[in-house]
C-alpha cells in the first residue's frame, strides 16, 4: 500500500512524484560521502512555483519533513533524504526567465546550472561571477542555500553578494518573494541575505533575481609555480595579500594534493605545465590576474612568488592559462578517483594561512592519517580531504577533523567558508557560534519552520514531528 501521503502527492501532482527505487537510491547521498540511513518516501521532481506549493502544502498538513535539492554536489550532507521525508528535486526547475542588460540582473530558476547561465550571458558581454569549482554541475539554487564561494570570490564576492532578491516557498506553502531588482534597497530587514546561506531550513528558493556584471575586459594573465614545500607556497599567497594585490585567482594544492592531481590527469595532460617534472614535497600555487593593471600585477606576483623560492612561470596565453586552471578543477574528480576522502572546509584570516598548514600537518602525523589539502588561497578557504578506508568515516578522522576545525576557530577563523554546516558540521557549530546566538539562530529558524519540517537534521537536530 502507498503512504497516505505519497498518495496525496500523486493526486495532486501525478508523474512529478516518484518512487522508484533508482530515484530513491540517489536521494540518499550528496558528494560529501555521506549516505542517509533510509531512503524518503518519495522524490518530487517539481517544475513550477506552484508544484513546489502544493508539495509544501501537503507536508505542512501532514507533519512531513521535505528535503530541498538540486544537483546534489554538495560537500557537507545537506540535501539527502532523510527518515519519512519527501525529497523536493528543484533541478527541472532550469529557465532563465529574464535577462536585462540595462540593469545588468538575470532572473533565474533554481535549477539552472552555474556554466549555462554564463553561457547565456556570453554573448551579451555579462557574466555571473560566483565560480565554485564544481560550476558546470552545480545549480544556481544551491549556490546560493549554501551561499556558495569559488575561485574568484576573493575579487568578485561571494553568491551573497551576488543576489538582489528571492522567491521563496515557506513551511507551510506560502510565497514570499524578498530583495529587490534595484541596486540599493534597505527597506526592512534584509531577508534575501537570510535566506542566503539557509541550507534549506527557512523556506524553499524557487526564484532567483541576481546581480551581473559586464565581461572583464582586456588580457588575462595567469601565474604558475612549484615550491618546495607546502610552507613556502602558503608563504607566498600571505605575501600576495600583504603587498595589496588582488589577483581573480589565487590557489594553492598541498604536495599531497598534487599527487592525486598529477596521477588523474596524467602524463600527457601535464606535459609542458610546471607539474611536468614533480619532486616529492612540492607544492602548487596558481594566480589569474584580469583588468586593466592585469600584466602589472601578474609581473609583481611572479616576481613575490620567486622570491619566496618558486619555479615560476608567467603566461598570456587563455588556452595556457585555462589549461593551467584546469589543474585545479580536476582536485575533486582526483581525490574521487583516488579512494575514499572526507571533504571539508575552513577558513582563517589569511595572514594565518601558514599556520593553518602547519597545523593540518601537525593534525595528520598525530593521527596516522593523510590530509591532502587545497586552499583558494586569495581568500584564506581551506579544503583538507581526510582519506580513509571503508563505507563509514572512522572515528580517528573525526577526531582529526574535530581538532583541524579548533585549530581554525583558535587562529580567527570558522569552521565553513563556503560548503555550509549541514549534517557533516552541526555537532561543532555551537562551539563557534557562542550559546547566545546558536539559540537565536535556532529560534530563527522555528519562526520560519515551527514544525520543524524543512530540511530536519541540517545544522540543527532534527525537531521534525514523525510523519502521520
Amino acid at each position: 500500500m502507498p503512504h497516505a501521503v505519497v498518495t496525496l502527492l500523486q493526486d495532486a501532482l501525478g508523474a512529478a512524484v516518484s518512487i522508484e527505487p533508482a530515484d530513491l537510491e540517489a536521494s540518499r547521498e550528496d558528494r560529501s560521502g555521506w549516505r542517509s540511513a533510509t531512503a524518503p518516501l518519495a522524490v518530487v521532481h517539481a517544475t513550477s512555483i506552484d508544484e513546489v506549493q502544493a508539495v509544501m502544502r501537503i507536508a505542512h498538513e501532514s507533519a512531513t519533513p521535505v528535503v530541498p535539492r538540486g544537483a546534489g554536489t554538495g560537500l557537507a550532507g545537506g540535501a539527502i533524504a532523510s527518515p519519512g521525508a519527501i525529497v523536493l528535486d528543484l533541478s527541472r526547475m532550469n529557465r532563465v526567465l529574464e535577462i536585462s542588460e540595462a540593469d545588468e540582473l538575470a532572473v533565474v530558476e533554481p535549477g539552472v546550472l552555474n556554466g549555462a547561465l554564463n553561457d547565456a550571458l556570453a554573448e551579451r558581454g555579462l557574466w555571473f561571477a560566483p565560480d565554485p569549482a564544481s560550476r558546470a554541475i552545480s545549480t544556481i539554487g544551491g549556490n546560493i542555500a549554501t551561499n556558495a564561494g569559488g575561485l574568484l570570490c576573493a575579487k568578485y564576492g561571494v553568491t551573497r553578494e551576488a543576489v538582489l532578491g528571492l522567491a521563496v516557498v515557506l513551511a507551510d506553502g506560502r510565497l514570499l518573494r524578498t530583495g529587490h531588482r534595484t541596486v540599493k534597497g534597505v527597506t526592512g530587514y534584509d531577508l534575501t541575505a537570510l535566506f542566503t546561506g539557509s541550507e534549506g531550513t527557512l523556506g524553499v528558493i524557487v526564484e532567483a533575481t541576481v546581480r551581473l556584471q559586464p565581461i572583464t575586459a582586456g588580457t588575462t594573465v595567469t601565474v604558475a609555480a612549484v615550491f618546495p614545500d607546502i610552507e613556502a607556497a602558503a608563504a607566498a599567497s600571505a605575501a600576495v595579500t600583504a603587498a595589496r594585490l588582488r589577483p581573480a585567482v589565487l590557489e594553492l594544492i598541498d604536495a599531497a594534493g598534487l599527487a592525486r592531481v598529477a596521477a588523474f590527469l596524467g602524463a600527457d595532460e601535464l606535459a609542458g605545465t610546471p607539474l611536468e617534472s614533480l619532486s616529492p614535497h612540492e607544492s602548487f600555487l596558481l594566480a589569474q590576474c584580469d583588468g586593466a593593471g592585469a600584466a602589472d600585477e601578474a609581473a609583481e606576483i611572479a616576481r613575490l612568488f620567486a622570491a619566496a623560492g618558486g619555479r615560476t612561470t608567467l603566461s598570456t596565453d587563455a588556452a595556457t592559462g585555462e589549461r593551467l586552471l584546469g589543474i585545479r578543477r580536476a582536485v575533486h574528480p582526483a581525490f574521487a578517483a583516488s579512494g575514499q576522502v572526507l571533504i571539508e572546509d575552513v577558513a582563517v584570516p589569511r595572514s594565518r594561512l601558514p599556520e593553518m598548514f602547519r597545523a593540518i600537518e601537525e593534525i595528520g602525523r598525530r593521527h596516522g592519517i593523510e590530509i591532502p589539502t587545497i586552499a583558494h588561497a586569495g581568500d584564506g578557504n581551506l579544503h583538507p580531504n581526510f582519506a580513509f578506508s571503508g563505507d563509514e568515516v572512522p572515528a580517528h578522522v573525526w577526531a582529526a577533523a574535530d581538532d583541524m576545525f579548533r585549530a581554525a576557530v583558535a587562529l580567527g577563523g570558522t569552521l565553513t567558508g563556503e560548503h555550509g554546516v549541514g549534517i557533516l558540521k552541526r555537532r561543532w557549530l555551537a562551539a563557534e557560534l557562542g550559546d547566545d546566538s546558536f539559540e537565536l539562530q535556532r529560534g530563527i529558524k522555528a519562526l520560519f519552520d515551527p514544525t520543524g519540517i524543512l530540511n530536519p537534521g541540517v545544522m540543527f537536530e532534527s525537531s521534525a514531528a514523525p510523519a502521520r
